[in-house]
């Protein structure tokens, strides 16, 4: 077996994955709240079940990638729209979707639907710790978030922000756009009371365009050694059969 074929090819795979991941970082840099993918490497265990001391038959090792998300605060940016908020800690906004699902985010734009319903940019609901968060539709009383989350219209308080924070939030599932679903079922969901709330913030995605465009140097470098390694392999099998099948 060509050990070091099966080895280049997922080696070219695994940085593929890294450049896509690169990409998604470099689409999300704009979105406010949008969290970083990262990706690391590792080698497991193939051709074999387990180690064996025969040496006519070795086990081998491919390189595998995975994938996590960084949750590490990003940067504020102040925006003077009474609109936007952004988060100070490690909590997320919650959101339900059209599907009347539960979604988290860290993007604070919101806007107010033609029902008085506070919403994202893509018209999710936001929701209260008693459920959506209604206003008063055409009111022209200015509208506040305190910083435990309380949003209110004028002198009247509307509801409270639920801020939702998770004991692993790295086993969240990214649905794209700095939105996450909780569908592991290992995941356990709290109320994040230490977590304060920014009007007229948004907070920047915790990813670099820089850093990200050096990683992308980086992966493309790595695809193209495993790439030369894969033809160099395939060129000397294509010699040994040729002379093989070359009468002496």
């Amino acid at each position: 077996m060509e050990v070091s074929l099966y080895q280049a090819a997922a080696g070219m795979n695994a940085t593929e994955q890294w450049q896509e991941m690169i990409s998604e970082n470099l689409a999300g840099a704009a979105t406010p709240g949008s969290r970083k993918q990262e990706i690391s490497f590792s080698a497991i265990q193939a051709g074999l079940a387990a180690p064996t001391a025969d040496p006519a038959h070795p086990g081998f090792v491919i390189p595998v990638a995975s994938s996590t998300t960084n949750f590490n605060q990003g940067e504020l940016h102040a925006t003077g729209d009474s609109m936007d908020a952004a988060l100070e800690g490690s909590g997320l906004f919650t959101m339900q979707t059209a599907d009347g699902g539960l979604a988290y985010t860290r993007n604070g734009e919101f806007q107010i639907n033609a029902r008085g319903q506070l919403t994202t940019t893509r018209g999710d609901l936001v929701m209260g710790t008693n459920g959506p968060i209604q206003l008063t539709p055409g009111a022209s009383t200015p509208i506040t978030i305190s910083a435990a989350g309380e949003v209110s219209q004028g002198a009247n308080v509307k509801g409270k922000l639920q801020i939702t924070e998770f004991d692993q939030p790295g086993l969240l599932t990214a649905l794209g756009g700095g939105l996450f679903r909780a569908d592991n079922p290992d995941l356990q969901a709290t109320d994040s009371p230490n977590t304060h709330v920014r009007q007229g913030f948004t907070e920047n995605a915790n990813s670099s365009a820089v850093n990200e465009m050096s990683g992308l140097i980086n992966a493309m470098r790595m695809f193209e050694s495993n790439q030369k390694v894969l033809q160099m392999q395939s060129d000397r099998m294509s010699r040994e059969i040729s002379d093989l099948g070359t009468p002496s």
